[in-house]
Order: structure tokens, then C-alpha cells, then sequence
């Protein structure tokens, strides 16, 4: 719709300028024939003809498509209250809106009072609106206050349930349809000012009867994207009907469950959805949604320049305050460091002579422990060398007592049916079975009779056993000879203990 004022739009209005402007637009005259009218004079005819053929109106309607321009005037649309599909532009200055006592908004129903007239550059019937009085809500706005009212009673509106945007974003989905305006817009703003954010389109219709489930299922796909840090939803400008997708439930409960924050910025500042009011934050238009979810990169990166400097200044500061502590703690250490110097000197020269004497304490110590290795050496040769001969002097000894030493020189070893040795004659009698021991074998025989022993002789010569061939009136069994065991007060073998025999 047009902006400006009413000479800059164009406008038509009655009085003075408008036979004026009649004068300077004559049909043109064909001899024979009607008359053939330029397009501006045929417009200025038409409005006249109205003006003055109908002069002040009153019409009653649904404000539809409302705004307001920055120098105060107003423009809208008016729509049929009975519903019929009729549309009626209008225009409001500010003088007239100036006197307003109430806030025009989408879906009011009212009474306005003006002139009709046609707007020239459109071509276009338009209402040149002088008062405007209020009748009542349309249909939409009713159902959209009902709605607001039901989901604000559930908390679905309030400031404690929204969450804060992430402070540096790297990845941004733009719930939003792709051939929409809003889409390019946010492109636009958001290479221009934060290019290091990654946008991600989630297509989605933004009008119309399918856009309230396909919007509620883009918000849950965009909110599941890995990587996703924030959720932008915008639209384009439009009237409340065009905008009416935003207002659904499903809409609005998909804003809230979101798993992303979401900044809304559907239609102009003047539009308010109900997805605004459940948004994590409420932005007036696509191109603002776009600049508040993402900081400019030209004030991150001067605010990280001012962070360096100052971390430089800062720094700077801190090593004069310590090299000025370092040059007093130095001035202070002056005659404590000549006298540290100088016990440093007293330490090397005690260390030097503490190195000396452990030198030669360590070559006397190796000496003396020489000396000792050798000393003890020739004492443990010594040791083992007495050893060695008691060792002999015990084996020759244990060789000397060794019954099969004594049975290898001859002598017999006798033992009873038991196996207990006979030691003396009076431990047999005639009949009795023996068994002969000598060192290479033995032998079982019996005792034919016993004789008493005879006194012993005393011999110039070695001694010799008596009965060495035998003991007499003996035969052994297998008719071999067994000398006699010698009796116990004489020379003999000792006891064999039990079990004890020779190999056969």
C-alpha cells in the first residue's frame, strides 16, 4: 500500500486541486465519434463522478492488513463483516489517527467515516478514512483472544519457561518456506553480519490449510538437527488471515517443546502471533530475527581486539610492578648477597678439603680391607688344610672299624637263625644252625659241638687267631671250612646290627 502523505501518494481529494487538475486533463474529441480519455483523466473523471455523486460514506467492516507509517498515517484494508469476498483499501493521515482512543488491530470490527476517491498510481478505489469508531471483534480476532487466553491459563506464555539464546551460534535452522521473502531476507542479514553461522533450511509451507502441521513437524525435525545451537521461524508480512498458520495450537505447542531455542519474527512489528508469545524471544521482522539470534562479527571481533589490548595493558602493568619488585628486592640483597657469595666460597673450600679427606680415608680403607682379604685367605687355606687332615685321619680311622675291612682280611662273620651275631661260644650249642658272613659271600651251617676256649698263649710274634682254619668238631653244611668267630675277650669284629648281611 502507499506511504507518505497525501500529495506524495497521489491521493485524490475534493476541492480546489481536483478542478484544477480537471482543467489540465481534457478528453480528447474525435469528430463522429465519443470522445477518448487518457488513462489519468479518465481516473480524475471517475473520482469526481464519485465524490460527488456519493460525497461523505460510512462503511462497516474487519480491519484487515493494518500499519502504520513512520510519519503517523495509517493504511488497511477493509473486509466485508457478512463475509462476502469484498476488499476495500483505505488510508488514514494522522491528523484523523491522531484522535483515535483506541489501537487499530487486525480483526476489529468497524465503523468508518470519509470519502471515497481512486487512488491514481494503482488505479484503485480507496476510502480517505476522517473517524473510525470501534463495533466489536471480527471472527478471527475473537477466536485468536480465546485462543491466547486458554494457552497463556497453561503456561505456555510465561517469561520463567524461556530459555536464553546461546551467546555465539554456529548453527542456525530457518523454519520457513523457500520461496518466501523472509528466507532471503535472513540470507541477506546474516552473511553480512555474522558469516561464520551456518544457516539450515527446514522447508516448510507458511500459508494456507497444510502450514500448521508442516510448521509444528519442521520445529521438531529442526530441533533433532545435530549441531543446531538456535531455531528461527519467520514469515513475511501479510493480513491476520495470511498470518493465521502462526496462531494454530499445534503451532504454538511445537514452539514450546522445541528442543532449541526459538526467535519468531513473523510479519511486521505490528503483527503478534501466537508463536511470538510462546518464542523464546519475539523479533518484529525476519531481518531482526536474523540479527538478534547471531552478534555481528565486526563487534565480536573489536570486542576481542579490545580484550587483547587490554590483557596487553594489564600485562605490561604487571611485569613493571614486578620488575620494580625485582630492582628493590635486588637493592635490598645487596650485602645479604656479598655475604651469601662469600659462604659460597667457604662451601667449595670445604667441599674441596671434605673431597680430599674422603680420598685418602678411602684409599686407607681399601688397604686395610686388602690386608684383611689376604690375611683372611690365608687363614681360611690354613682352616681348610687342618680340616682336610683331620678329615683323612677320621676316614682312615672309620676305615680301620669297618667290619667288611676286617671280613676282607679273613675273618668270619657268624650269626644265629635270627640274624643276631655270635659273639661268643656260649651263645650256641651242638646242633644249632648258623650262617657264616665273609666278605665275598656266606655260608649256613651247623654246630656239631661246642668247646670251651682255651686260655690264651702269649707269643713273641704277631698275634694269630687260633682255629683260623675252622672251629673244631664244626662241619659246615656244604662241607667247606668256616674259621670260628673270635671269642669275646679276644680280637674280633663287633656287632652287625640286625638285618645287617653280605652279598652272597
Amino acid at each position: 500500500m502507499a506511504r507518505g502523505t497525501p500529495a506524495a501518494c497521489g491521493l485524490w481529494t475534493t476541492g480546489p486541486v481536483a478542478v484544477c487538475a480537471c482543467a489540465m486533463f481534457e478528453p480528447m474529441q474525435r469528430e463522429g465519434a465519443r470522445p477518448v480519455w487518457g488513462v489519468a483523466a479518465l481516473l480524475l473523471a471517475a473520482g469526481d463522478a464519485l465524490a460527488a455523486r456519493l460525497g461523505a460514506v460510512a462503511v462497516r467492516g474487519e480491519i484487515s492488513g493494518f500499519s502504520r507509517a513512520a510519519s503517523g498515517h495509517c493504511y488497511l484494508a477493509l473486509k466485508d463483516a457478512d463475509g462476502a469476498p469484498a476488499l476495500l483499501r483505505c488510508a488514514m493521515f494522522r491528523r484523523a489517527a491522531a484522535l483515535l482512543d483506541f489501537a487499530p488491530a487486525d480483526g476489529m470490527q468497524v465503523e468508518l467515516r470519509g470519502r471515497i476517491g481512486v487512488y491514481e498510481p494503482r488505479g484503485e478505489l480507496q476510502l480517505i478514512v476522517e473517524g473510525m469508531r470501534r463495533l466489536g471483534a471480527g471472527a478471527l480476532y475473537e477466536e485468536f483472544l480465546r485462543l491466547r487466553a486458554r494457552l497463556q491459563a497453561q503456561g505456555l506464555f510465561d517469561a520463567a519457561r524461556k530459555r536464553p539464546l546461546p551467546p555465539y551460534p554456529r548453527r542456525v535452522a530457518v523454519v520457513t518456506s523457500p520461496q518466501a521473502a523472509a528466507w532471503h531476507d535472513v540470507m541477506t542479514a546474516l552473511r553480512r553480519r555474522a558469516p561464520q553461522v551456518e544457516l539450515v533450511l527446514v522447508a516448510s509451507p507458511v500459508q494456507g490449510e497444510q502450514a500448521p502441521p508442516a510448521l509444528a513437524d519442521a520445529l521438531q525435525c529442526a530441533g533433532t538437527l545435530a549441531g543446531v545451537d538456535a531455531v528461527l521461524l519467520v514469515r513475511g508480512g501479510g493480513a491476520l488471515e495470511d498470518l493465521w498458520a502462526f496462531n494454530d495450537e499445534r503451532v504454538v505447542r511445537a514452539v514450546v517443546a522445541c528442543t532449541r531455542p526459538v526467535v519468531c519474527g513473523v510479519g511486521h512489528e505490528s503483527d503478534v502471533t501466537l508463536a511470538d508469545l510462546a518464542a523464546d524471544l519475539r523479533a518484529p521482522t525476519p531481518t531482526a530475527a536474523a540479527e538478534l539470534v547471531a552478534p555481528e562479527q565486526a563487534q565480536l571481533l573489536a570486542a576481542l581486539l579490545q580484550r587483547e589490548m587490554a590483557l596487553q595493558r594489564a600485562l605490561r602493568r604487571q611485569l613493571d610492578r614486578q620488575a620494580q619488585r625485582l630492582d628493590a628486592a635486588a637493592l635490598r640483597l645487596g650485602p645479604a648477597a656479598a655475604a651469601v657469595a662469600a659462604q659460597h666460597e667457604r662451601q667449595r673450600a670445604l667441599e674441596s678439603r671434605l673431597r680430599a679427606a674422603l680420598g685418602m680415608q678411602r684409599r686407607g680403607y681399601a688397604l686395610a680391607l686388602a690386608q684383611h682379604a689376604a690375611r683372611l685367605q690365608r687363614g681360611a687355606q690354613a682352616s681348610l688344610a687342618l680340616a682336610s687332615a683331620r678329615l683323612a685321619a677320621q676316614a682312615d680311622r672309620l676305615q680301620a672299624l669297618d667290619p667288611q675291612a676286617v671280613l676282607r682280611r679273613g675273618y668270619a662273620w657268624v650269626e644265629d637263625e635270627q640274624g643276631r651275631a655270635v659273639v661268643t661260644v656260649g651263645a650256641v650249642a651242638a646242633g644249632d644252625r648258623v650262617r657264616a658272613v665273609w666278605a665275598d659271600g656266606a655260608a649256613r651251617a651247623r654246630i656239631e659241638a661246642v668247646e670251651a676256649p682255651a686260655p690264651p698263649r702269649v707269643q713273641n710274634g704277631p698275634d694269630v687267631p687260633s682255629g683260623s682254619g675252622g672251629s673244631s668238631g664244626s662241619s659246615g653244611s656244604d662241607g667247606s671250612g668256616v674259621p670260628a668267630a673270635p671269642s669275646a675277650g679276644g680280637k674280633g669284629i663287633p656287632p652287625r646290627p640286625a638285618g645287617a648281611e653280605g652279598a652272597t
